[in-house]
């Protein structure tokens, strides 16, 4: 249960910096509370994944998952550029993402 609410985390805290971007600084409403909304929640959800989980490995879970879903919601929904170099990147991330699932004792199964 534990891994669905950090997944969910990922997910809120995603929809919360796409409205970031879409709040256009915090100039737009409805952008802007959703981006509240969102990283609450987010944070809500970290919380209860702490119960089970290190806070070392959930952090790198939730921000490396974070990184990669918010780099393609830029490419694919802002247009935004992605090189190979950044590319690469975040392929270590989720690399490191799996070792840490498959192969940590740290992370709770």
């Amino acid at each position: 249960m534990h891994y669905l609410y950090l997944m969910a985390a990922v997910l809120a805290e995603t929809i919360g910096t796409t409205a970031l971007q879409a709040s256009q600084q915090f100039t737009r409403l409805l952008p802007s509370v959703i981006v509240v909304v969102a990283y609450a929640a987010s944070f809500f959800l970290m919380s209860l994944t702490l119960k089970y989980m290190p806070v070392g490995i959930v952090y790198a879970i939730w921000s490396g998952l974070g990184i990669v879903l918010i780099a393609a919601i830029g490419f694919i929904v802002f247009g935004q550029r992605i090189d190979l170099p950044a590319i690469a990147g975040m392929m270590m991330i989720i690399a490191g993402i799996l070792v840490i699932h498959l192969f940590s004792s740290s992370s709770s199964h």
